[in-house]
């Protein structure tokens, strides 16, 4: 079976991760994924592939005879869509020899365009597979999964020697909880590489130091005829905070190395208002003042309407894996040299994101991303190439053989 038919099977499963939720994982329906690949793993010869209570898939093959003290290798990807837009009732459509032109998506109203995405006239002759306009693909990081469980199946039926190789499907690292529960002495790798790139060739080892912060702000609510110098409209202070920010520096004005501020969220009152940011930073000193400036922010408030009107919460997410990296940077240059043999040219650069890799550098298992093919993640324009998925299973099996002798 090829990637994208195992991708095909896999988008079918619902598994959107719920942010609001506490549980884990957050939704109930990862592990109908999670159980599908322990039965799939099994049956192509991962005996040990099993899913954990919190719904983390863990498979092992063994080194083959004569390689067990080759680098052990792991390899993963995450079970979880993105919240940010429907994962349910996800129906693909498969565009043989695409023209490189327009791609109306099903009766939606949406489409795929080079106004929008110049790179689709790179991508005329191959497979094309796009959504129907009305959910996310899933290929972030279905695709992911598939190409990691072709590639041991590839390595199993072929016979190809390898040193152990460890996987992991995680749950909700859309929701920034991924790697909360991994267990790194269970997947027991030396090294990893999670497999939740954009397209084929794109290799990643630096991301945003990341945090979340939230502004509760409480109001002072009377009547509008009696509110000269009382009223305290929660509304206009959230509005006022978002004022005191720096103009400029919000996704849509940012790109490589540069940070942001990004308002995800904004409700409430006139008694109550809340404003939800993330913040990033490739720098971390960058980052601190950053997070520094919105305490700034909430002390004038306070200073200006009275102690106690603005709460604010911020909650460190990941850092920069590139610290963690750095000392092994064998993981760039043999990424670079499987890409080189599967006729993909490699593209190092910085994710402006964050993936499971990031926080499992700093638990002792450094880990940087590949590339799987797929394009505009998180909403209804996802898009992915059969080609560019078979490109990465060819990739992710030269790195076993170039570790197999490392």
């Amino acid at each position: 079976m090829k990637a994208y038919e195992r991708l095909l099977k896999y988008v079918a499963v619902h598994t959107t991760s719920d942010e609001e939720s506490t549980t884990v994982p957050t939704a109930a329906r990862e592990f109908d994924l999670a159980n599908l690949l322990v039965g799939e793993l099994k049956a192509i010869g991962v005996a040990d592939a099993a899913v954990d209570d919190m719904c983390y898939v863990y498979g092992t093959l063994p080194a083959t005879p004569g390689y067990e003290n080759a680098t052990r290798l792991g390899f993963i990807a995450h079970l979880d869509t993105a919240p940010d837009f429907s994962g349910e009732n996800v129906r693909p459509r498969i565009i043989e020899n695409y023209d490189g032109k327009d791609v109306a998506l099903g009766d939606s109203g949406r489409a795929l365009t080079n106004a929008q995405f110049p790179h689709l006239a790179e991508l005329k002759g191959r497979t094309l597979i796009v959504t129907d306009g009305t959910t996310l693909l899933g290929a972030d990081d279905k695709a992911g999964v598939a190409e990691i469980v072709t590639m041991l199946d590839e390595i199993i039926r072929e016979n190809i020697p390898h040193g152990r190789i460890s996987v992991c499907f995680t749950p909700d690292e859309e929701v920034g909880s991924g790697a909360d529960h991994f267990d790194v002495a269970r997947f027991g790798a030396d090294f990893g590489y999670t497999c939740d790139g954009g397209a084929e060739g794109e290799l990643e080892y630096e991301n945003f130091n990341a945090a979340g912060a939230t502004f509760l702000i409480h109001g002072f609510n009377i009547h509008p005829g009696e509110a000269k110098n009382k009223m305290i409209n929660a509304l206009l202070v959230a509005c006022e905070i978002n004022g005191m920010l720096p103009k400029g520096q919000t996704p849509r004005d940012t790109e490589g190395y540069e940070g942001f501020w990004h308002l995800t969220d904004l409700s409430g009152t006139t008694e109550e208002a809340k404003l939800s940011y993330i913040i990033r930073d490739h720098n971390f000193e960058s980052f601190s003042r950053r997070k520094e400036m919105l305490e700034k922010i909430a002390a004038v408030m306070n200073d200006t309407y009275g102690a106690g009107t603005v709460e604010l919460s911020i909650r460190d997410q990941y850092r920069n894996m590139k610290e963690k990296i750095e000392p092994c940077m064998h993981l760039i240059e043999n990424a670079k040299k499987a890409m080189e043999q599967a006729g993909v040219t490699p593209r190092v650069q910085p994710i402006r994101g964050g993936t499971d890799g990031a926080r499992l550098s700093f638990m002792g298992l450094p880990c940087p991303n590949l590339g799987t093919g797929g394009y505009a993640f998180h909403g209804p324009y996802e898009h992915i190439t059969v080609e560019g998925m078979d490109a990465s299973v060819e990739v992710l099996k030269n790195l076993v053989a170039l570790y197999r002798d490392f």
